[in-house]
């Protein structure tokens, strides 16, 4: 099949489009390069032996797109472009809602117009908000407490929606839970533009001394070390998963899964496994809390197991092994 992937050259993307290649599946990427680099596209070719069409375009233009699902005739869409930092959210609301609800709007509007029903939306644990029980299932009630986790949840329920109104559709709702780590041939990984948002990449360039430190955004919480506890899983798993939701879109249906890997690490269990890893101390300190942070979440995969055939299969220390891989082979990252 042809698939296409936007923001298929961001860091998941990138991992994603290896998996599907090597899968043998033709890849289409759409990417404006906002979050990432077009570097990345002869990066997943070296992996691959095979190189993916790139259309350069912004999901918000509905002619372009839908030029794009016709040219290319592709079978189904995997959609990750979109604004994903939880605090920048609250400060660029009018942004994150045009890029993430209008975006997807626009692309499923030009999906209908193509006729190409099969899709996988990339969203988030976020849509959960505060535990009501750990771990979460898909069954658990859905508050986000930020924008971001809102604007994830406003497309889930367009996708609701628009399969109530056309049963032909076939959705996945795929709810990722931390994702880090870099591919093990260290080409590919996480170098987002700016500040980095997540742990892992802070760690791995302070680490490698392109910072200078990390900072800890609270040592108070009800944890064993008093930090903040996460699903971590690896950004391959996390592409793997995607393979084998698409294997799964033959027949019609709105279907919604977890990809996590069901167990917590805290902030000093990454810390702790990363020096470890790369020989290097991480220099840190500690902040206040960060708002709308909770002590710990972590995600029941078992329905991706059971429906998919799919579970995480990477361990930390295999998390923080390619990731410090990544940052040795490019100590400034893409641009370097």
């Amino acid at each position: 099949m042809t698939i296409l992937v936007t923001g298929g050259a961001g860091y998941i993307g990138s991992h994603i489009c290896v998996s599907l290649l090597l899968q043998g599946h033709s890849v289409v990427i759409i990417d404006n390069f906002s979050n990432s680099y077009a570097e990345v596209i002869e990066r997943i070719a070296a992996i691959t032996g095979k190189k993916p069409v790139l259309a350069k375009g912004d999901i918000r233009d509905r002619t372009f797109l839908k030029s794009v699902l016709e040219t290319y005739k592709c079978s189904a869409v995997i959609h990750l472009a979109g604004l994903k930092a939880v605090g920048e959210s609250a400060h660029r609301p009018l942004d994150y809602y045009d890029c993430n609800v209008y975006g997807s709007l626009c692309l499923l509007q030009a999906m209908q117009a193509a006729n190409v029903k099969k899709f996988i939306f990339s969203s988030t644990a976020t849509v959960y908000g505060v535990p009501q029980y750990l771990p979460y299932d898909e069954k658990h009630p859905l508050a986000p407490e930020n924008v971001y986790g809102r604007s994830k949840l406003m497309v889930e329920t367009i996708m609701a929606d628009l399969y109530a109104a056309d049963p032909g559709w076939s959705f996945s709702i795929l709810r990722y839970f931390n994702p880090v780590g870099a591919h093990e041939s260290g080409l590919i990984g996480e170098d987002p533009r700016g500040h980095p948002n997540n742990l892992m990449p802070i760690i791995a360039q302070v680490a490698g001394g392109r910072r200078e430190k990390l900072t800890i955004w609270g040592n108070d919480y009800p944890t064993a070390d008093g930090t903040g506890r996460r699903d971590y899983i690896h950004v391959a798993d996390l592409a793997e998963g995607h393979v084998a939701a698409l294997a799964h879109l033959e027949k019609a249906g709105l279907n919604i899964y977890n990809l996590g890997c069901g167990r917590p690490y805290s902030v000093f269990d990454v810390i702790h496994t990363f020096e470890h890893i790369s020989n290097r101390p991480i220099n840190y300190d500690i902040g206040p809390r960060r708002a709308g942070d909770i002590a710990e979440f972590y995600a029941n995969a078992a329905a991706a197991k059971d429906k998919l055939g799919w579970e995480a299969k990477r361990d930390l220390r295999s998390m923080c092994a390619d990731m410090w891989n990544f940052q040795v082979k490019n100590p400034q990252g893409y641009q370097g």
